[in-house]
């Protein structure tokens, strides 16, 4: 390795960990933040259980914070060097801006195949991890994992009865001897009665059993009996839990998963797997020409640029997989549209710097 890519990769590598420092931080403070409070709210997971879901899914942010990070490097090395005219003075001994960015492009390559191999690797596990952990929550709400012959009740707006549950013993997560009285209709009763139950991510399920419907007057409308019934109760965390599907498999996994349980839903999130590490050769390529400034412009304007391009770049992102979700993009064209837009531009800018005078 020559001197001067030592000398510009020193200067990247420590923006680079301090930019994925700042944006992780970010994240985690903004919207992961908001689901701990949101989990702790609605479902009712303890906040040391919950605090523990949030550390398991610091991987995939670091994930996304990868590419952010390395345009916050380049942009700010950059721009740094082109203000202490030392990008003039390489360009007067003959060192053109290809050589240059060789070692930042390099660079940013060897990062993106880091994130993909995190993401491939270690964030389905943690997020596998995550669900367990937010599952296992969810249940020991409801099964007092020991206790016998418990209660515990809904209530409606101003304190009505909403749901009663009995439950005769607890053990091995499995609920014995349950009785139900749900009131939550209007104009009738509905007793059910099982053996055995347990709660799952899509509600509870019932085994043995049979149910009551009692008009207000006492009268008998149905009996109907089932040997298996899953029941939600309105305590369905199938869709918070079918949020994190997509990181809960590597691309391969994902693949299959599609193909098998018919979800065309989640190739946006296949191709994702892939659109989102080349972002960070994408933001090489469009931070580079951009962080050159011209000799008469004496201040730092890399970190300005840097968090226009990934407001721009995520806001295209959140166009494109919204228009894939509703199928006016095809899925691939959904998670490789921001790129595409972004390697079309930054080339123009490249071309523009290397090639001409300015």
């Amino acid at each position: 390795m020559q001197l001067l890519d030592r000398y510009i990769l020193m200067q990247v590598i420590s923006m680079f960990i301090m930019g994925v420092l700042v944006f992780t931080s970010i994240i985690f403070a903004s919207d992961t933040f908001i689901t701990l409070i949101r989990q702790i709210a609605k479902y009712g997971i303890p906040f040391r259980l919950a605090f523990m879901i949030i550390i398991l899914h610091l991987p995939s942010i670091f994930v996304m914070a990868i590419p952010m990070g390395v345009l916050l490097a380049t942009v700010m090395t950059l721009n740094g060097l082109s203000l202490n005219s030392e990008i003039t003075v390489m360009r007067s001994c003959g060192i053109g801006i290809n050589r240059i960015a060789k070692p930042i492009f390099i660079f940013a390559i060897i990062m993106a195949f880091a994130s993909f191999l995190i993401n491939e690797t270690i964030v389905p596990v943690m997020t596998r991890q995550s669900t367990d952990l937010a599952m296992y929550a969810f249940a020991q709400k409801h099964i007092p994992e020991g206790k016998k012959n418990f209660t515990f009740k809904e209530a409606k707006a101003y304190g009505m009865l909403k749901r009663l549950f009995y439950v005769g013993d607890c053990k091995d997560g499995v609920l014995h001897n349950i009785i139900v009285l749900d009131a939550s209709d209007n104009d009738s009763i509905h007793i059910l009665q099982s053996r055995e139950g347990k709660t799952t991510k899509d509600g509870w399920v019932f085994q043995k059993g049979v149910i009551y419907t009692i008009t207000d007057s006492g009268k008998t409308l149905v009996t109907t009996l089932f040997n298996d019934k899953l029941i939600s109760f309105g305590m369905d965390m199938s869709r918070e839990m079918d949020k994190n599907l997509a990181n809960e498999h590597n691309f391969v996994q994902l693949l299959f998963y599609i193909m098998k349980e018919n979800r065309p839903e989640l190739k946006i999130d296949l191709y994702d797997k892939l659109a989102l590490p080349l972002t960070t050769v994408v933001f090489v390529l469009i931070g580079v020409p951009l962080a050159i400034t011209p000799p008469r412009v004496r201040y730092n304007r890399g970190f300005l640029f840097s968090v226009l391009i990934i407001f721009a770049y995520y806001l295209v992102r959140a166009m494109s997989i919204s228009m894939g979700e509703t199928g006016s993009l095809m899925p691939i064209f959904a998670a490789f549209a921001p790129n595409i837009i972004l390697t079309i531009i930054g080339c123009w800018l490249y071309y523009r710097k290397v090639y001409t005078i300015c």
